[in-house]
């Protein structure tokens, strides 16, 4: 569902199949892998927080009503059940 939606944005065949593997691939912008990188670690919390360098990186991408709009986006596409 997404990738079709990406693809109707204009998003690239290629970078839509690299998303499992955006930490190898070259074409992806540092605020790119800023956000991949907090989604998976909002997605997967593990003692309760996001570690503090990938806070660290997260915010020198995003300020601070960016990255409660990325939050809140991760959370809601989380919790949504897809049928």
């Amino acid at each position: 569902m997404h990738s079709k939606d990406g693809r109707a944005e204009g998003e690239s065949e290629q970078r839509l199949y690299a998303l499992d593997a955006w930490r190898e691939a070259p074409f992806f912008t540092e605020r790119e892998r800023a956000a991949l990188e907090w989604t998976e670690s909002v997605t997967f919390l593990s003692n309760g927080h996001v570690p503090d360098p990938v806070y660290t990186a997260v915010r020198t991408q995003f300020k601070e009503d960016e990255l409660v709009a990325l939050t809140l986006t991760v959370y809601i596409m989380r919790s949504t059940k897809w049928d």
